[in-house]
């Protein structure tokens, strides 16, 4: 069987550029035709599963997005702007110190845990099809408490508490977990 796969024309062009997302229009040759595709490009994230024995720490966040809390895990933007991330890929440096860098602040800020011995687990590459969103997922289990406590930033309300794996195995079954993702990576350490 021969494909008919489509081929880039050009260079992409961005349509539609905020301050953590863009979109991107990129003209694909199909055979005789061509077609744009659309991308939407956000800057990259991290979460942190911070665990302690059999136990791992959750947050509960209040998200805007779905008005409502949501259970998560630490974690947060490895950029605050396109702008940073643009400026991050220019110079070279590997994503993942940038994302090491990143989640090592966001367990601090939302856990009030300082990370002692931190390790890579695994990418999670797109948001679906047409999103590109990497989640950079890390796995703490040496840690010490900050005499500063939470840091959190202004309109972030995120609690936190440790929990049985599982009881964590089942809040991502149930849906209290609203990223999918995320989901799929604590199952797939829990059940390691």
């Amino acid at each position: 069987m021969e494909y008919n796969l489509p081929k880039p024309v050009g260079s992409p062009e961005v349509k539609y550029s905020g301050n953590i997302i863009e979109v991107v229009h990129q003209k694909m040759q199909i055979g005789e035709n061509t077609k744009i595709y659309e991308q939407a490009i956000r800057s990259p994230g991290v979460r942190v599963m911070i665990v302690n024995g059999n136990r791992m720490l959750i947050t509960k966040e209040y998200r805007t997005e779905i008005d409502g809390w949501d259970f998560r895990l630490a974690g947060g933007k490895v950029f605050d702007s396109l702008k940073e991330y643009r400026t991050a890929i220019e110079s070279g440096k590997d994503m993942l110190d940038h994302a090491l860098d990143a989640a090592k602040k966001e367990v601090l800020e939302e856990t009030g845990l300082v990370v002692d011995k931190i390790r890579y687990f695994a990418t999670s590459g797109t948001g679906g099809p047409t999103v590109r969103w990497d989640l950079y997922y890390f796995i703490v289990d040496e840690f010490h408490e900050s005499l500063d406590g939470q840091m959190l930033e202004e309109g972030e309300n995120i609690t936190f508490e440790w929990m049985s794996l599982d009881d964590v195995k089942r809040l991502c079954l149930d849906g209290s977990f609203k990223e999918d993702r995320t989901v799929a990576n604590i199952l797939k350490f829990i059940m390691q």
